[in-house]
């Protein structure tokens, strides 16, 4: 178990789920207030940074706040203490809670928030409903001598490497002999400097995701025992899935749109919803995406979705998608509260597997500013 836990430590989690070059250019994702470089043993999941949230992680002792919702969003060109964003920022720094946020990166990706939506509704033969980059591929070649294989062909598989479909650890061995020459200033973990060397070693192959690249190098670094490992990386024509935000699939049973709402309603306990539609029509495909989807009505229709479920439809967009036989179910922005506890689960169980004495905990605290009466 590593003597200081920084906050970097529990990012490098996060970000190895949902990298940032996944998000949009317009977004403000990763540090918001604090350092990278600070300890940490106490970490709130939160989907708001409010005062009322940052109150409840200073009552708890916290060091380091995830949110979904970037606290800096858009630019502010003062701080004013007696403005509430001022005076978050202030509580803040006086008690050392470094931000982060997670933003549209953490939709896009896969198991993010998009696929804790459809997860809840229970939606099968998912895709993506708007791909923003299909995922560049590489095949990584690593020499290791014989005794250490098994070792780096775990660590790598551990970190991604040897991802194909359904399958994991996917990699090909080749047994071989490496030739190499220590020379001076060199530190060899075997032979001896001037002296060529001839060892039994095997060429490891696996492939890997683009955005894993620097990740795994670290791995090779540290778990090679040979003070300058030997590796080739080649760039694949194949592709890797395509990743984006939204997602759509099916349900488990056709039902009615007022059906549909009543289950909307029962699976992101909300209590009212906004719904664009015939009530009596029959829906079976659906397309969601968390918070504010209403630009994406038309690749919602042309997917195939009878029904688009998403947050902050406007007045004329509804109208537009009711005319083009497209039903709309707003449950509201706040339903990406989802992440809350799903990104709870999954730092916990990342941090339990390096070994990281970590406690995380949600925020109780509701950010949702609507009232329906």
């Amino acid at each position: 178990m590593p003597e200081t836990i920084l906050v970097s430590d529990v990012v490098r989690i996060l970000e190895d789920w949902a990298p940032k070059q996944y998000a949009y250019d317009w977004d403000n994702v990763g540090l918001q207030v604090g350092s990278l470089n600070k300890k940490v043993n106490r970490v709130m999941i939160t989907l708001d940074v409010l005062e009322s949230v940052v109150d409840e992680a200073i009552e708890n002792e916290v060091n380091l706040i995830i949110a979904h919702h970037p606290l800096l969003f858009k630019s502010i060109k003062r701080i004013n203490i007696d403005q509430p964003k001022g005076r978050i920022l202030a509580k803040l720094l006086q008690h050392n809670i470094t931000v982060y946020a997670a933003h549209t990166n953490l939709d896009i990706t896969e198991g993010g928030v998009n696929d804790m939506l459809a997860d809840r509704l229970e939606l099968s033969d998912r895709e993506v409903l708007i791909p923003t980059k299909q995922v560049n591929l590489y095949k990584l070649i690593v020499y290791v001598p014989n005794a250490y294989v098994d070792s780096l062909r775990e660590a790598l598989a551990e970190h991604g490497a040897g991802h194909i479909g359904n399958y994991s650890h996917c990699a090909f061995q080749t047994q071989g002999k490496g030739a190499f020459k220590p020379i001076a200033g060199s530190n060899p973990f075997i032979g001896q400097e001037g002296k060529v060397e001839f060892v039994e070693e095997v060429k490891l192959e696996t492939i890997i995701k683009e955005d894993q690249l620097n990740q795994l190098l670290s791995v090779i670094k540290h778990v090679h025992p040979y003070e300058e490992p030997a590796f080739d990386l080649i760039p694949l024509a194949n592709h890797g899935e395509k990743i984006g935000v939204g997602r759509i699939g099916v349900l488990s049973e056709t039902m009615s749109l007022q059906q549909f709402c009543e289950f909307v309603k029962e699976k992101f306990s909300v209590p009212n919803l906004r719904v664009v539609g015939d009530l009596e029509k029959k829906v079976k495909k659906v397309a969601i995406l968390g918070g504010s989807g209403e630009g994406f009505i038309a690749q919602a229709k042309r997917a195939g979705a009878d029904v688009y479920v998403t947050g902050d439809m406007t007045f004329h967009d509804s109208q537009d998608a009711n005319a083009m036989g497209l039903s709309i179910v707003d449950p509201g922005h706040h339903v990406e509260k989802v992440m809350i506890e799903d990104v709870k689960l999954y730092m916990e169980m990342k941090a339990s597997e390096k070994d990281l004495n970590i406690t995380f905990i949600i925020s109780e605290q509701n950010t949702e500013p609507f009232q329906f009466l």
